[in-house]
């Protein structure tokens, strides 16, 4: 529901339809993953991790009502909306790798895979029903109540936090962490030829690719003349799709480079399609597929990740993995809006879906490379 009313608010109300603006608030809002990253793999390597979510939880939650306020009020500026997209992204940038790495303390190893997968369809779940909810809301009470909404919703999160019960917890021994910062955490991946060849992928794909916000603002907006109720549903498409892919995703014992590959290749076919949709009922349609081949693929980066990361190190690589990806959503939200305000909305999916082929074809070559050495060493 926040991103949803943040994108409506941005590109409709304090803008003209101005996809650079847009492109920049997403700038700001995943930029620190990649400035704070020396610092949120340290934390989430050496902080307990339960504490560490609440306190981001908590800071989001305030950032969201102070937003609402300011909507509410009529007191919003555009500049106030870049500055709490910014914190937000700071707070995001410890929550996540301490998040994702929350999750190998609820379950045993070897249901690590899965626990992943369901986490990400209890997400995507939120995501299918948020987008659509607060298209309704901004129509019937405005874009304000919608963040006030969210941030109230927080204390549901908070209060699930400290119902968990401590002695489940699996809890690390931060005491055997290995010593050294996120310096170690490179050294780690530079030695995992799979886990850079998927960090290669995701930082493509995280930069150029995963633009949906620009998408769908310029496309509904610029292409079908879309109000906010359709708008929200344009979103929930694609939230269908991730829900389908992250299912599909928990039903496989291990990841494999396989399933990289296989998102990539159909996430960058999927934009094409979407690019050439004439209206947006076929339009709506193809951006289901668009959702599964893209959670297929992030679904399969998180899990392979974790599983092919000792556990002492997984917050640090976690954490370098996703910020490096993450992070270049600055220059790609960038690129991607200019894209679109000068040659169009269609020109930008295509953009994505080049990324997207990009990425799959670093992969192949790593797979061709692996198997001309196998045959080599036989």
């Amino acid at each position: 529901m926040q991103r949803t009313a943040q994108d409506w608010l941005v590109f409709t109300e304090l803008t003209e339809n101005n996809a650079t603006a847009l492109g920049l608030v997403m700038a700001l809002q995943f930029g620190p993953q990649f400035l704070l990253l020396p610092l949120t793999g340290y934390a989430a390597d050496h902080l307990p991790l339960r504490n560490l979510v609440f306190v981001t939880q908590s800071v989001m939650a305030v950032l969201a009502l102070l937003l609402g306020f300011l909507v509410v009020s009529d007191q919003v500026l555009l500049w106030q909306v870049y500055l709490i997209a910014f914190l937000l992204g700071c707070a995001t940038a410890f929550d996540m790798p301490a998040r994702q790495t929350f999750v190998s303390e609820l379950v045993p190893q070897n249901h690590l895979t899965n626990a992943v997968a369901l986490n990400s369809t209890s997400f995507q779940t939120a995501r299918l029903v948020g987008p659509a909810l607060a298209g309704v809301l901004i129509g019937l009470v405005g874009t304000g109540w919608v963040f006030l909404i969210n941030g109230l919703s927080f204390l549901g999160v908070l209060a699930a936090i400290l119902l968990m019960q401590k002695e489940q917890l699996r809890y690390r021994d931060l005491s055997a962490t290995p010593p050294g910062g996120m310096v170690q955490g490179f050294r780690y991946i530079a030695a995992n030829g799979q886990i850079l060849i998927a960090m290669l992928m995701f930082m493509l794909i995280g930069t150029f690719t995963i633009n949906f916000p620009v998408y769908l603002s310029t496309m509904g907006v610029r292409e079908f003349g879309v109000d906010s109720g359709r708008f929200g549903l344009m979103t929930s498409m694609i939230a269908v799709g991730s829900v389908l892919g992250a299912l599909m995703a928990a039903n496989r014992e291990q990841p494999q480079l396989r399933y990289l590959l296989l998102g990539a290749s159909v996430l960058g076919c999927s934009l094409t399609l979407a690019a050439l949709m004439p209206g947006l009922v076929s339009f709506c349609l193809v951006l289901i597929l668009v959702g599964v081949s893209a959670q297929t693929f992030m679904t399969s980066v998180n899990g392979s990740v974790q599983m092919w990361t000792i556990p002492e190190m997984r917050g640090r690589v976690i954490s370098i993995v996703f910020a490096l990806s993450v992070g270049g959503a600055p220059l790609g939200a960038l690129t991607v809006g200019w894209v679109a305000d000068h040659y169009g909305p269609r020109m930008a999916l295509g953009t994505g879906a080049l990324a997207a082929f990009a990425a799959a074809a670093v992969g192949l070559v790593f797979v061709a490379r692996n198997r001309r050495r196998n045959l080599t060493a036989s």
